[in-house]
């Protein structure tokens, strides 16, 4: 028996209708990018894709495909997508525990300077002049080092290490165990959630990283998909224009951006589902304790 007032009943399905709307809208444009990229040029041109493919064809993909060094840029990606998430972590993690525990000597003082570098930055040309001198210039170690420390997720990270019951080490200090073995054996198994949602942050700003790599990268055998794709866009009117035999009927530049689009979001979308549940649980870091 529902024991609701009719009030609550009529809010809950105006909530629900809201809700209904705004999954909507979130969803669409996406999904709308992938029908479309497997939709003649036509079909987009004429108004008559909506909800499904229209006049089916792969040429976008098979064109992208083509591309010189696509499989390299992809593979740079994934490497510098995999191995600078690993080195972030490895980072964040070491530099939030040891700021979660109080008896660490001027705490407070190293806190004070991570969180200064929230709110004052050097700026792109001194950052651009540090890397140079560095000789990072045109290296993939550049790319894995730039921005490889969030202060923000260091904080998130801290927020939840102070959660953990400081019985815990304790009583793993009086069976004789150090630091290390607290952090390895207790800290990191109970913070999965944490663990798996800055992973997921670190891995999507990687995976998205654009500017940086467009200006510190020279190779083309070094640089990412992001860049290859925004060339392949700049230069994608140039090529039509000299290229004969592209059937446009089934292909356009806008189908090619779809499809480019598609390709490069494919790993972002297999990989969710699996750390789903540790990302709900480890969205609200933060939200609670300060």
């Amino acid at each position: 028996m529902d024991l609701r007032s009719k009030g609550e009943r009529v809010f809950d399905g105006i909530l629900a209708v809201f809700m209904v709307i705004i999954s909507f809208l979130a969803i669409y444009p996406l999904w709308y990018v992938i029908i479309a990229s497997f939709s003649s040029s036509n079909a987009i041109n004429e108004g008559r894709v909506f909800f499904f493919i229209n006049e089916f064809n792969l040429s976008s993909y098979e064109e992208v495909f083509q591309t010189k060094n696509i499989i390299i840029a992809y593979g740079n990606t994934f490497f510098y997508s995999i191995f600078g998430t690993l080195l972030s972590m490895v980072l964040t993690l070491l530099a939030a525990y040891p700021l979660s525990k109080k008896r660490m000597h001027f705490r407070k003082l190293f806190a004070t300077i991570m969180l200064i570098t929230m709110w004052f930055g050097a700026g792109m040309m001194p950052t651009y002049i540090n890397i140079r001198n560095l000789g990072l210039l045109n290296t993939r170690t550049g790319i894995l080092l730039h921005g490889c420390m969030s202060t923000f997720y260091v904080i998130l990270a801290r927020t939840f290490f102070e959660a953990i019951p400081e019985e815990l080490e304790e009583s793993v200090k009086l069976d004789g165990g150090s630091d290390w073995q607290v952090f390895l054996n207790i800290s990191l198994p109970l913070s999965k959630a944490m663990i798996a949602t800055l992973t997921l942050y670190y891995f999507v700003g990687r995976w998205n990283s654009f500017f940086w790599s467009m200006i510190l990268l020279t190779d083309a055998d070094k640089i990412p998909l992001q860049v290859l794709l925004k060339k392949l866009v700049v230069e994608m009117n140039a090529n039509y224009s000299q290229a004969a035999t592209i059937d446009y009927s089934t292909m356009s530049r806008e189908t090619m951006v779809y499809a480019t689009i598609v390709i490069s979001i494919i790993p972002m979308i297999i990989i969710y589902p699996f750390i789903q549940k540790y990302f709900v649980s480890g969205v609200m870091i933060g939200a609670v304790k300060g």
